[in-house]
C-alpha cells in the first residue's frame, strides 16, 4: 500500500475541512453495529430514523428553519443542481446568476436552461460583491420570460467575499416578488449566522464537509411555501423531495458537526480571522519584495476584510506561476491550493477571477490559503516560512525573511 503524504500545515479549509473527532466518532457505530433503513418498521429502522430526526433537529438550529424544511442530499453539488432545475420545473421561467458563482450553480443554471430557462448573468465589482444595480435593471426591464429564481451565493467558495443577501432580496421584492433567491451557502456555514444573514433565501445550499462533517453529505433547505420538483425520484424519500436510501451514518456525522459550528462559531470566527490578519499582514510584505503588485485579491491597500470570510486569504502574484509555488511547500509539508478544488488542474484561469477583472497575469500567480477550526498559530508560521521561500525559488532569488511569526 503506498504511503500517504505527511502534510504538517493544512491551508485548504475551503476546498475540505478536516473532520470532526466526535462526528468520526458518532458515525462509527452506524457503520458498523446500526445497519437499519429508516425507511422501515422494526427496531433496527426506527433507530436510524431517530437519529437522521436528531441529524435534522440539529442543521435546522443551524441555518435557523424547520427540520421539516431539511432536504438530506449528497453534498453542496446535488444541493444546488436541485434547487436550479427544481425551481424551474417547478414553475418555468428566468434565471438569475452571479458571474462568479460554483460551478454547481452555473452548470445548474446550464441545466435549468435546457429545460428552457432564459439565463442571466450579473458581474461583480472588484470585491466581488454583486452588481445590485445591474440586477435592478435586469429585473425591472419587463423582460419574458419573468425571472423564476436569483441564485447568489452567501459567500464566495474561492475568494471568500460575502454577499449582502438582504440587498438582493430587497431587489427582488421591489421587481421580481415572485422569484425564489437560491444561496449556496456551503462556504458560509462554518463562519456566518445563518439564521440572520441568510434569513432571505427560500432555498440553502449546505455541504457537510465544509464544516468539519463527512463527504458525501449535504442538505438543500427549502423554505416553506417554496416548491421545487425533486431531482432523484425512486422511493420517495425526504417527504418526496430526494428519494433514495438516505447515509445514515455521513448525515449523523452531518449532524454532529453542525452542532459545534452552533456552539463554537462566533469564538472560532475570531480566533481564526486573527490567524488569517496575520498571515495576511506579514505574508504580503514578504511577497511584496520579490513581486511587484503582489496584493490580496480582493481587500485593497489600507481596507479591512469585513467583507471577506475569516478564514479566507487568496492572493494574486503577477508574473508568478502558481502551480509552481504550490508544489514546492506541498513537498514542504504545507497545503493550499489556487482555486476551487473543481477546477484544480485546469490550465485557464479562474472563471472567479476573470469575473473579477483580474488580469491573466495576476490571476496565474493566485493563491488561496484557507484557515479553518482547526489551523494553529504554529500553521501561520510554518507558512509564513515556506510560502516567501517558494516564491523566491520559483523566480530565482534569494528568500526574504517574514516578520510577524510568533
Amino acid at each position: 500500500m503506498p504511503l500517504e503524504p505527511v502534510v504538517a500545515t493544512y491551508l485548504d479549509h475551503a476546498a475540505s475541512t478536516p473532520m470532526r473527532p466526535e462526528a468520526v466518532e458518532a458515525m462509527v457505530p452506524f457503520l458498523a453495529e446500526h445497519h437499519g433503513n429508516p425507511s422501515g418498521s422494526h427496531a433496527a429502522a426506527r433507530h436510524a430514523r431517530r437519529a437522521l430526526d436528531d441529524a435534522r433537529d440539529s442543521v435546522a438550529a443551524l441555518v435557523g428553519c424547520r427540520p421539516g424544511e431539511v432536504v438530506f442530499t449528497s453534498g453542496g453539488t446535488e444541493a444546488d443542481v436541485t434547487a436550479l432545475t427544481g425551481a424551474v420545473a417547478a414553475r418555468p421561467g428566468g434565471v438569475v446568476v452571479g458571474a462568479i458563482e460554483h460551478h454547481a450553480v452555473l452548470d445548474g443554471a446550464r441545466a435549468a436552461a435546457r429545460l428552457g430557462s432564459e439565463v442571466t448573468t450579473i458581474g461583480v465589482d472588484d470585491r466581488g460583491g454583486l452588481d445590485l444595480d445591474a440586477l435592478t435593471d435586469h429585473l425591472a426591464s419587463g423582460r419574458t420570460p419573468a425571472p423564476t429564481m436569483v441564485s447568489v451565493a452567501l459567500a464566495n467558495n474561492e475568494v471568500g467575499t460575502i454577499q449582502p443577501l438582504d440587498g438582493v432580496a430587497e431587489v427582488m421584492a421591489a421587481h421580481a416578488p415572485e422569484a425564489v433567491l437560491h444561496s449556496d451557502a456551503v462556504q458560509a456555514a462554518s463562519w456566518l449566522e445563518l439564521p440572520a444573514v441568510a434569513a432571505p433565501a427560500h432555498l440553502l445550499a449546505l455541504s457537510a464537509h465544509k464544516l468539519g462533517g463527512p463527504k458525501g453529505v449535504g442538505a438543500l433547505i427549502v423554505r416553506g411555501g417554496t416548491t421545487v420538483a425533486p431531482l432523484l425520484v425512486g422511493g420517495g424519500q425526504e417527504q418526496g423531495r430526494r428519494s433514495g436510501t438516505p447515509n445514515v451514518a455521513g448525515i449523523v456525522g452531518f449532524g454532529v458537526a453542525t452542532r459545534l459550528v452552533a456552539a463554537e462559531r462566533h469564538a472560532t470566527s475570531i480566533r481564526v480571522a486573527a490567524l488569517r490578519d496575520r498571515l495576511a499582514d506579514s505574508l504580503l510584505p514578504a511577497l511584496a519584495t520579490l513581486v511587484p503588485g503582489a496584493r490580496e485579491t480582493v481587500v485593497g491597500p489600507g481596507s479591512d476584510r469585513r467583507h471577506v470570510l475569516p478564514g479566507h486569504l487568496h492572493l494574486c502574484l503577477p508574473g508568478v506561476a502558481a502551480d509552481e509555488v504550490l508544489f514546492l511547500i506541498d513537498r514542504a509539508g504545507v497545503a493550499a491550493s489556487a482555486a476551487s478544488s473543481c477546477a484544480s488542474g485546469a490550465t485557464e484561469a479562474s472563471h472567479v477571477l476573470v469575473g473579477l477583472g483580474v488580469p491573466a497575469d495576476a490571476a496565474r500567480g493566485s493563491l488561496r490559503l484557507t484557515l479553518g477550526w482547526c489551523t494553529t498559530d504554529a500553521d501561520v508560521d510554518r507558512a509564513l516560512a515556506l510560502v516567501p521561500a517558494a516564491v523566491a525559488q520559483v523566480l530565482g532569488q534569494p528568500a526574504p525573511v517574514p516578520s510577524g511569526m510568533s
